[in-house]
């Protein structure tokens, strides 16, 4: 029986790898419990596969239906915290830009993802949103390619940008790559809908885009930087896994 599942706890973002030391197998497309960054959280297994190294953190237990109906009813936490926090921030008037709310799942914690231009004086609105929800609050501020990440949108090439459909995390670009490609060095052009230079400029200058998922197969206990609804997760969708290939291990 393969002893490690690679787990993807935010849609297009990174794969962790947890120990199944459950007694039973588990297989593609069952959802599970794990320890995330931030807590409990609900997570996606993408394939299974066996590995001498047992440092990884377990998995919790197999998602049993008590956790699926805990899961539904932190849509409704999430939606109402987005609301509230939404009017705060309005009546405040901060300089910020909410973008989701994501709920562990035992409602330990609550966390809110943001854009600003600058830093945020946010200490009064975290005490309003803990005397609302009676809860640990945090707020994390994001970039503009994660936040494209998140909205999604058509590139120039007419397709749906690559964040959105397989990207998990953003690798340095530089003009440098287009250049190398002689390609016309027009920053209008070259940027896409985040104003930040195309991530595509990559994948053409090292041809990696095939390999980019199995790239970012990571251990659980480095941080990961993009976020994603993590409400989204139940949603069907295919994933760009790679299954003759395998996951690298790189852990750093």
């Amino acid at each position: 029986m393969n002893n490690i599942v690679h787990v993807r706890v935010r849609p297009f973002g990174k794969v962790y790898r947890y120990l199944n030391n459950l007694g039973i197998e588990l297989k593609k497309g069952d959802f599970v419990v794990v320890e995330g960054d931030f807590g409990l959280t609900l997570g996606y297994v993408l394939k299974t596969s066996s590995d001498t190294e047992n440092s990884f953190k377990p998995v919790m237990r197999k998602a049993t239906q008590e956790d699926m109906e805990a899961f539904q009813k932190n849509l409704s936490l999430e939606k109402e915290a987005w609301n509230f926090c939404l009017q705060r921030i309005n009546e405040r008037q901060l300089p910020m830009k909410l973008l989701v709310v994501e709920s562990a799942l035992d409602r330990k914690r609550i966390i809110f993802y943001f854009t600003a231009e600058g830093r945020i004086d946010f200490r009064e609105l975290v005490k309003d949103l803990a005397a609302k929800f009676k809860t640990r609050i945090e707020m994390r501020q994001i970039g503009v390619r994660d936040e494209a990440k998140f909205l999604g949108g058509i590139g120039v090439c007419g397709f749906e940008t690559c964040c959105k459909t397989f990207i998990s995390f953003f690798k340095p670009i530089s003009l440098k790559m287009a250049k190398d490609q002689e390609i016309v060095l027009n920053v209008s052009k070259l940027s896409g809908v985040c104003g930040r230079l195309k991530c595509c400029l990559r994948h053409e200058y090292y041809d990696e885009a095939e390999d980019t998922v199995d790239e970012e197969i990571i251990a659980q206990e480095e941080k990961e930087p993009e976020i994603k609804k993590l409400s989204f997760i139940i949603k069907e969708a295919e994933e760009l896994i790679d299954e003759s290939s395998g996951g690298k291990d790189e852990s750093k």
